[in-house]
């Protein structure tokens, strides 16, 4: 039976309900994290982890990471939201894809990109204390959600820190984050971030 996992993390929020829990949260940019930080502000205290050696060229990181701030300082939410660089690592991406060049998109190579990223997070996560990890990939309708909450629940046990389940796509999510974009202005790419997927023009 396929999971649910927008009522996974609904049993998570009711159980957390009399606290507000730190949570660090992957993103990719500006547009597909909107809805995602305006649903879960309300419930926790998020720092974004902006983890995305994936993205070239560096000049477009550097655009998604200039509008993923630019939302932070704009966007209205319940409890503040926070943001944590990683250092930009377009290598060790490159090395993760070797052999993978010519996988299809949401094949093998974006897979090993989930886990790239999400590992990352789980281990700043837990460096740090906080009482859950995450990501707002989930809110594409291009993005695998069961692979990516399979993936999460993998590092969950490897690095004994809870993840938060999540199918953003769920409730409108992705329909809600394309309203934000528009009533924030912000840069919609057009490719998902690697430079396979711009070659196989695969939006976001």
């Amino acid at each position: 039976m396929k999971i649910n996992y927008q009522i996974k993390l609904e049993e998570i929020i009711e159980q957390e309900k009399d606290k507000t829990p730190k949570l660090l949260l992957h993103t990719c940019c500006a547009p597909c994290s909107s809805y995602v930080l305006e649903y879960l502000s309300t419930f926790f205290n998020i720092t974004i982890l902006y983890y995305n050696p994936n993205i070239s060229p560096y000049e477009e990181y550097l655009k998604r990471l200039s509008e993923q701030k630019r939302l932070i300082t704009e966007l209205e939410t319940k409890n503040p939201v926070r943001l944590l660089e990683s250092d930009y690592d377009n290598d060790k991406f490159e090395m993760m894809a070797s052999g993978l060049e010519n996988e299809p998109e949401r094949g093998a190579r974006c897979l090993k990109c989930y886990r790239l990223r999400l590992e990352q997070t789980a281990k700043v996560a837990k460096e740090n204390g906080f009482d859950y990890f995450g990501t707002s990939l989930s809110v594409s309708p291009y993005k695998n959600s069961e692979a990516l909450n399979q993936i999460g629940e993998d590092l969950s046990s490897k690095y004994n820190i809870p993840y938060l389940y999540a199918d953003f796509k769920k409730r409108e999510g992705y329909k809600r984050s394309i309203e934000l974009s528009r009533q924030y202005n912000l840069y919609r790419q057009d490719y998902c971030g690697c430079k396979y997927s711009k070659k196989k023009d695969i939006n976001e």
